[in-house]
Order: C-alpha cells, then structure tokens, then sequence
C-alpha cells in the first residue's frame, strides 16, 4: 500500500506542477495582459450586449447597471424576457426608461426541440446589430473597464470568440465547495495555451456568462440554431467554433467579470446535476473513470490516514502508511489550493478539497441517475430529458 500511495504522491506533485504551469499561461493570456494597455486604444466597433433572462427579478437591475456603467462607449443591451414568471419584463422597462441602450425584446414560445437559454440566445442574435456580441447571465456583473478590455483583445484576435470563468461570488457552504471545481478541473486537466493554436473541440471550454463573438464568425459556424437542442449549450457552441476552424480565446477574466450563480444549496445541486453528466457527453465510462480518479487522487489517501491513526499504536500500525498518506491528503490540498489562489479565492477553502471532492462525485452519480429517470433535469421551471 505504502508503494501505491508513494505513486500517487508523484501524480499529485506532477499535478501541482502543471496547475502552476498552466495558471501562468492563464494569466498572462487575454484580459490579463491587455489590462494595462491605455483604455483609450480601444476600437469604435458597435458591441451588442445579449443577455437572456428567464425569472430573473433579483438579478438583472444589477447586471443592467454594471453593463452601463461601463467605459465602453459603442454599445446596445437587448434583454430577452423568456417568457418569465416574476417581475422580469417590469425591471427591464424600468430601466430602458431610463437609458435608450436598453432594449426589452419578448421572447416566443419554445419551440419543440430546442433548449429554453439556446432559444432565447438565438432570438437575441437574430435582433443584434453589433459587429461583436457579448452573450452575458443575468447573474455576471461587469467592471467599468471590462468592455474596453474585451474589445482590445477582440480587435487583436479579429474574429471568433473570446470566453472566459467570472470570479464566482460564493455564500452557502455548498457554493464554497463545489462552484471553484469549475476552474479547478480547468486548471488541472485543459492545457489553457493549446485552446487557441489548435481546432480541436476536445480543447475547448467556455462560460456561458461572457461568450464575446464575431458576428461573421458566428454565422459561418451556424450560430445557436446549430445547437438548438444542447442543454449545455456554452461547451456545445465553443466546439461548433472550433469545428468551424474560428479562433477561440480562454480569458483570464475573472478580474474584470463577477457572478454568484446559485444562492442556496439546493441551487447548487440542481444546476450542476444538470450539467455534469451532459458535460461528458453522456458517457457513462466517461464519468466512471472520472469518478475513480477523483476518489483515488484525493478521497482516497483521506481513507488511509484514518485507517493508519486508528491503528496508531497497535500491532497493525504502520508509521509508513501514516506518512505517506498525509503527504498525499496535504499535496491534494496544496493542487486545490494553487488553483482557489489563481482564481481569486480564499486559500482556505483548499482545506475541504477532499469533501468538495466527494460532494462532486455524488453530483456526477446523481447527473447520470437523472437523465435515465424520473422527468429528466429541471432548471428554471422547465424540464429536460
């Protein structure tokens, strides 16, 4: 056993290496660098803010008024009410009463086939006249500057999209376990440099609260209406562009962008159960040998040392075994730390990565009982199968 775990240990210090590694890259791409160029280079092009809002009252007064309070001085803000439940519509009235860059756009009926979000995304693209689309959450908030940045960095980039993870606000302890896995798993198995020199869709990755793309380059790939029955709609349209051969860019943009997505536990659940199992393709070998990797790199030495501090003392104990195995539990944590840092999260949270771990196989589990049973995911009032 010792021996195992002494190759784990390996594993683990290779997977530190390469989350520093690939942070650098991260942080030095993008958004990052062009932050401190002069806010004044930036281009006069028309950018079209495109945010899709299905019941979300307690979310899109703040979103409208980061979008313009921005610095950026070329822009329209179509909001989309998808067919909302609460006081949606009324808020987005309010404001464009207000600010004549605010349009309120009422969404139609799904149609049989599609997806609620990829819907109304593509109601949104058909009502842009922008020459860049920034498709945003109603739950992301944009710093002053981050449109002028953006802009920098498309007009560098010239076509395709640019993408990146916001800085997740987290509250309930559910957020704080589970929501920084999003940019972990990035960190520690998406290799940041490759996405934009290579046109694989396998070496892609998006976030659907800021996708910045090209007009053209979003036609040509065949927009939201080539993907109009993805549930998981950010990762299927970054592969359409990629299958596309348009350039794609993985921002570090976590200064400049901030969302809490979810607000209770149960949100939390419900929206990674719905897209964990989608996010694999379905493929329940996919999700197993995720599973068993998870629970062998970082549930696994926990289970060990507790087992050699039970027998601590006794016959059946093993100093080595002791050793080893807290040198894996601490090295997962320090992996988990080096990637909460880059991000912007506190380093103590690493300290429960063997939990969120845990947690995290649970949701894959739960994801693939989901989509074989009962009425198929919910989210937002509607359900999918």
């Amino acid at each position: 056993m010792e021996t195992f775990l002494q190759i784990l240990l390996i594993i683990l210090m290779l997977q530190f290496l390469y989350v520093l590694w690939n942070g650098w890259g991260w942080f030095t791409s993008g958004l990052s660098s062009v932050s401190r160029r002069d806010a004044s280079a930036a281009p006069a092009a028309l950018i079209s803010v495109l945010i899709p809002a299905r019941n979300e009252e307690r979310n899109i007064d703040d979103a409208l008024r980061s979008v313009l309070a921005s610095d950026y001085p070329h822009l329209e803000v179509l909001v989309l009410d998808d067919r909302s439940e609460d006081g949606t519509a009324e808020a987005v009235r309010r404001i464009s009463g207000m600010d004549s860059r605010v349009k309120l756009l009422e969404g139609k009926e799904m149609p049989d086939g599609w997806s609620g979000k990829v819907h109304a995304c593509h109601q949104l693209s058909e009502a842009a006249a922008g020459e860049w689309w920034l498709f945003m959450d109603a739950d992301a908030r944009l710093k002053p500057g981050a449109l002028t940045w953006a802009m920098q960095v498309a007009e560098r980039q010239g076509r395709g999209m640019i993408t990146g993870f916001p800085f997740q606000v987290v509250g309930t302890w559910m957020e704080k376990l589970i929501v920084p896995l999003m940019t972990f798993t990035i960190l520690c198995h998406l290799p940041i440099r490759w996405i934009k020199r290579t046109s694989h869709p396998l070496l892609a990755a998006a976030h659907g609260a800021f996708i910045l793309v090209e007009r053209d380059s979003y036609q040509r790939v065949g927009g939201h209406l080539g993907i109009r029955n993805e549930l998981v709609d950010d990762m299927a349209l970054v592969r359409s562009f990629k299958r596309g051969k348009e350039p794609v860019q993985l921002a570090d943009i976590h200064r400049h962008v901030t969302m809490r997505m979810y607000h209770t536990s149960a949100e939390v659940w419900s929206g990674y159960r719905k897209n964990i199992f989608e996010g694999l393709g379905r493929s329940i070998p996919l999700l197993t040998a995720m599973s068993l990797f998870y629970f062998i790199l970082y549930v696994f030495p926990v289970l060990m040392l507790a087992y050699s501090l039970i027998l601590a003392g006794t016959d059946l104990g093993s100093s080595e075994l002791m050793i080893w195995s807290a040198c894996c539990v601490l090295t997962g944590i320090t992996v988990k730390m080096a990637a909460d840092v880059n991000q912007g999260q506190p380093a103590w949270l690493s300290i429960f990565q063997p939990i969120s771990m845990l947690l995290v196989i649970l949701l894959a589990l739960d994801s693939c009982r989901t989509a074989y049973t009962s009425r198929g995911y919910q989210w937002k009032g509607r359900y999918y199968s």
